[in-house]
């Protein structure tokens, strides 16, 4: 029996492609007393996991080559040298692309069956969690108030959208793609969704916000933000949960004007986040967000590859925008 990998075959000196990564095949692990040999089911497929290979470290770890490319997953125990740990137990953990990993018990995370567990890399997982606390915790949306939420379609904003109808607020969507803007409008709860490829994009983004621009939640940086900012009501919020427009490429946009006058003049507050500050909180905000996914008040979107070997084409493409919802790679059942 072989444990294939997927390693870091080199750094991408500017966007990044399928060649930075090889494949290699291993003898599968033997776990110690206190460990557990897991299974991977699935692997999730992040955006931030780009920043991890710049030239600089990152929260997402500092640049190393001829490494097993990380990622979080959902497993299966196949051995367990722990107590309280059954073989046979799903468990969310930081698996990396690779076919079996060597897990600690404090490592895991054992998830509910009675709904697909890879919704916990989704929805219930790290993407849904983002969109709970960056949106509830850090700009507190009003009744009637309106959210914009920028990369609308991807794994974390098509969630912000739908917790911000919920709670009452106007969700208007930023995305790449007419096709995407126009799912977001259909399939969600969003009242309008704008293409930022579009020629005419600030006077389309103009009248999709007639009333102005409450809450912005900012996955891009870029020049969505700087038109975001433009848009903005006094007394505005925003959160800052990504830069995907600055992931991915060597010269990446300049700042967007208006910093720091325009959050001086129209009393704006920016602020930025990690999901990890938290953790505490985790368990409360997962309750919630499966209470709306099985009341139908909230749908995951859920995009997938097949096969350990095609996680390096899903992660390029999804740098690309090919995604809809969270990206992940099913890997083995």
């Amino acid at each position: 029996m072989e444990n294939r990998k997927v390693v870091i075959d080199s750094l991408p000196e500017s966007q990044l492609k399928i060649s930075n990564y090889q494949m290699i095949e291993g003898d599968v692990p033997e776990p110690k007393s206190g460990e557990l040999l897991c299974r991977t089911l699935v692997v999730s497929i992040d955006a931030g996991s780009r920043a991890g290979l710049q030239g600089s470290a990152s929260y997402a770890g500092a640049p190393t080559s001829g490494i097993v490319m990380n990622g979080a997953g959902i497993a299966r125990v196949e051995k367990t040298r722990v107590d309280g740990i059954s073989e046979g137990a799903i468990v969310s953990c930081s698996t990396g692309w690779q076919d079996y990993s060597i897990q600690s018990a404090d490592g895991v995370y054992e998830v509910d069956q009675d709904v697909d567990p890879a919704h916990y890399l989704g929805v219930l997982g790290n993407s849904g969690l983002t969109a709970y606390f960056g949106l509830l915790n850090i700009t507190e949306p009003q009744k009637n108030e309106t959210v914009l939420v920028s990369a609308a379609a991807g794994a974390v904003g098509h969630i912000v959208g739908q917790i911000a109808t919920i709670r009452g607020a106007k969700a208007v969507g930023v995305a790449g793609v007419d096709t995407k803007c126009n799912r977001l409008v259909e399939e969600l709860s969003f009242k309008d969704a704008v293409n930022y490829k579009d020629p005419n994009f600030r006077q389309s983004l103009r009248e999709a916000t007639p009333n102005g621009v409450d809450i912005y939640f900012d996955n891009t940086g870029g020049m969505v933000l700087g038109s975001a900012l433009f848009r903005m009501n006094e007394g505005g919020r925003i959160s800052c949960c990504g830069v995907v427009s600055q992931y991915d490429t060597r010269n990446p946009e300049p700042g967007p004007k208006g910093i720091p006058g325009l959050l001086v003049n129209k009393r704006l507050r920016m602020e930025g986040f990690l999901v990890f500050d938290y953790v505490d909180q985790y368990e409360s905000a997962r309750s919630q967000l499966k209470e709306w996914l099985l009341g139908g008040k909230l749908i995951a979107w859920q995009d997938e590859f097949e096969g350990l070997e095609k996680a390096p084409e899903a992660f390029v493409d999804l740098l690309s925008g090919g995604n809809v919802g969270k990206r992940i790679v099913r890997v083995s059942t």
